[in-house]
């Protein structure tokens, strides 16, 4: 194992042995915590950061022309199910966006009738939001001096995975949501069929396409981060397989896994085996 790893310690406190996996990338095999299953990179602190300065750009996660309906329809998919766990009108909720890059979420979300706000700390992003007129803050959660119980709703999209010390991060999100307040996560689920068809292949665990990915989460290791936050998991879902990346077969057998693929979605979604999770936590 590499002695300059930025990560040397399960992320979610446990302590309990480390076990090498064989997830293997060119950081080395990903570390399993052998108490609460949670995967994560050994990667280097110069590696890590050198990954993460890709987000630091004006573009940002903006969608492109042919993208802005899709993110309409996620957006709103999410929007209902924040509806049905609250059981409040949407007006009535105020959300904060935590890690909202450009700010295009919030600004999908604020013309379908939410109040919200965003958290970016990659600065040419925040600037990039706040010049469209969002109010988005630039900086790290743990950073910002928002009173107390002051959001009904925060979300972390494609956001935990990024993280060091989750812990931290989640209890900032306790401190400044309202009692009952709720908690969206969407990252990857390693306790999926596509992690064990093709292990460190996903492109998910591939630092080269998705900069910064280091802690990578499973219901069990989300519900003891949960725990140690003050959090109950009220809703767990999961969807989408990959049984191969186009990167390393032939079209025409990326093809044919692709319909198999298409096939297990619905089975997937049912088992919580899809790659894709996104997790509804509820402020105890």
């Amino acid at each position: 194992m590499k002695s300059d790893k930025y990560m040397n310690l399960c992320p979610m406190g446990c302590d309990a042995p480390l076990e090498q996996t064989d997830i293997v990338l060119t950081q080395g095999c990903l570390l399993r915590c052998t108490a609460c299953n949670h995967l994560f990179s050994q990667i280097t602190e110069a590696e890590y950061h050198e990954s993460m300065a890709e987000f630091d750009r004006a573009e940002g996660t903006w969608p492109s022309p042919e993208d802005v309906a899709s993110l309409e329809h996620s957006t709103k998919k999410t929007l209902r199910n924040i509806r049905q766990v609250t059981k409040k009108d949407l007006t009535r909720l105020k959300l904060l966006d935590v890690g909202c890059s450009n700010g295009a979420f919030i600004f999908t979300a604020g013309r379908l009738g939410m109040t919200c706000e965003g958290v970016e700390p990659a600065k040419n992003a925040a600037i990039a939001a706040q010049q469209a007129g969002l109010n988005v803050f630039h900086g790290f959660l743990e950073e910002m001096s928002f009173p107390e119980a002051a959001y009904d709703v925060i979300t972390l999209f494609e956001v935990i995975e990024h993280v060091k010390n989750p812990i931290v991060l989640l209890t900032q999100c306790n401190r400044v949501l309202k009692k009952g307040g709720i908690l969206v996560i969407r990252t990857a689920n390693t306790r999926s069929w596509t992690v064990q068809a093709i292990k460190g292949k996903w492109h998910y665990f591939d630092i080269r396409r998705h900069g910064g990915h280091i802690s990578f989460f499973c219901r069990h290791s989300m519900t003891a981060l949960a725990a140690k936050t003050g959090f109950d998991v009220v809703r767990f879902k999961t969807h989408s397989v990959t049984l191969c990346e186009n990167t390393h077969v032939s079209a025409m057998r990326y093809r044919g896994m692709k319909i198999i693929s298409e096939l297990l979605n619905l089975p997937a979604k049912l088992t919580e085996s899809g790659q894709e999770m996104e997790v509804y936590l509820q402020k105890s």
